[in-house]
């Protein structure tokens, strides 16, 4: 499964905290117009069915929880949903879907692993179907691995439609990109950076631009990409649809849609800055000298068959797999001081189970898509609390359900309690015998 995850019939998980047992069961033609310098959103709904005024006016046969078949979809695009397993689509999808077919501005709000690529790659893929072979949609993603899943949605969902996508990032060969841009394709995925290059170079037209989509928005801002985004945007024509996704809706994230779009429908799937109601998350109060130690034992379980571990820093990442490979645990670390094909590597034998653990910083807390992670470890807390919903989203995705567990050392208390307060929930604690401060 990829990141548009599209309700599959999730199969029963079994995951346990040490110590314990528990069953955990898987859970119409877009028109232009012109973006002004400020909009203002129109509706917004936090229930994950539901739908507001605005949006039930604008797509009312999307209201009755039918598959995609009920929401306009061309039979081609139905074709290649219903090979790749799928039948009914996710909340965000089912709200932001027609709407986007409708030609609305979108700016939509919801958790990671709720299928936000879904919702944006299918109308786009339905709305150029059968026309100009040009450069008609442009995504805009935070990081390459990103770019691959989108680019993934595309050509899967597009299997039938005949598009030429294209990546566009860094850490690969540059000639190969500029042969397919000048080449002509009808959609480009691109990081910011990368896609300046091609700008300056003038390998990249976007005259006859239809779509903008500026995808994982709140994780751009954080990488500093808002001049980038600022000077793309002025390259392109200003008649054009904008969709806005973004798991977290800060004032930066807020700013940039009424910035960008033009009067768009808030699509809003569950709470601002709430963790994914698919994983069951936990707290292991342990010596920071220690966390290594546990860390082994908690992996003698067997129900941790795929695990994804955060550390702060690349050399902790390092750190972390150097002693798991001693005790004979298939481990791999992923950072910025990989190569682009180790990243790709790694992810590969993690994805295909020949690798039981990734040990990875921040770089793959969003964009990273591997179906079947049982469980997320923070061996550091996240220093901020919105990077905590976006770690434990890795597991839980799409229906299925997932643990997360937390090692806290003494100095990171505060931290977990700003998590706790941002969460609006307390995260309870496990003790294991000899590990706890106390003992």
């Amino acid at each position: 499964m990829t990141t548009d995850k599209l309700k599959k019939k999730a199969p029963v998980r079994r995951a346990a905290a040490p110590g314990k047992g528990r069953a955990v069961k898987g859970a119409a033609k877009a028109g232009l117009h012109a973006a002004p310098e400020a909009a203002v959103p129109v509706a917004t709904t936090d229930e994950g069915d539901g739908l507001s005024l605005a949006q039930a006016e604008a797509v009312a046969s999307a209201a009755d929880g039918g598959g995609f078949a009920e929401l306009g979809l061309h039979e081609t695009v139905l074709h290649a949903i219903a090979d790749a397993g799928y039948t009914l689509p996710t909340p965000i999808q089912r709200q932001a879907i027609p709407l986007a077919l409708n030609g609305r501005d979108i700016m939509g709000l919801a958790q990671t692993g709720t299928g936000k690529t879904a919702g944006f790659s299918i109308p786009i893929i339905e709305r150029l179907l059968g026309g100009p072979h040009r450069t008609r949609a442009l995504i805009l993603t935070p990081t390459r691995e990103l770019c691959q899943q989108v680019e993934e949605s595309f050509r899967k969902y597009g299997k039938y439609a005949g598009l030429e996508v294209v990546s566009v990032y860094g850490g690969v060969g540059y000639d190969i990109q500029v042969t397919a841009l000048r080449g002509g394709v009808d959609v480009v995925v691109a990081t910011p950076g990368r896609l300046i290059d091609h700008l300056e170079k003038q390998n990249v037209n976007f005259d006859e631009l239809e779509i903008l989509v500026l995808d994982e928005a709140d994780r751009m801002l954080d990488m500093g990409f808002a001049p980038q985004i600022q000077r793309i945007v002025a390259a392109i024509h200003a008649y054009r649809q904008t969709l806005l996704f973004s798991a977290t809706m800060p004032p930066e994230v807020e700013a940039l849609a009424r910035k960008y779009l033009r009067k768009p429908v808030v699509v809003q799937v569950g709470r601002r800055s709430s963790a994914a109601t698919t994983v069951k998350h936990y707290v292991y109060p342990v010596p920071k000298q220690r966390k290594a130690e546990l860390l082994a034992e908690l992996l003698k379980s067997k129900e941790m068959d795929s695990v994804l571990v955060f550390t702060r820093t690349k050399h902790g990442a390092d750190r972390v797999v150097r002693p798991l490979e001693l005790e004979g645990i298939n481990a791999d670390a992923l950072h910025a001081d990989k190569t682009q094909g180790q990243r790709e590597s790694a992810l590969l034998r993690f994805k295909e189970g020949k690798t039981r653990v990734l040990v990875a910083t921040d770089i793959a807390q969003r964009g990273l898509d591997i179906s079947g992670i049982s469980h997320v470890i923070n061996y550091d807390v996240p220093q901020q609390a919105e990077d905590y919903v976006h770690r434990i989203g890795r597991t839980g995705r799409a229906a299925q359900t997932g643990d997360a567990y937390t090692f806290m050392c003494a100095d990171e208390i505060a931290m977990v309690k700003t998590i706790e307060r941002t969460i609006n929930q307390e995260i309870p604690r496990i003790s294991v015998t000899g590990y706890d401060f106390g003992t």
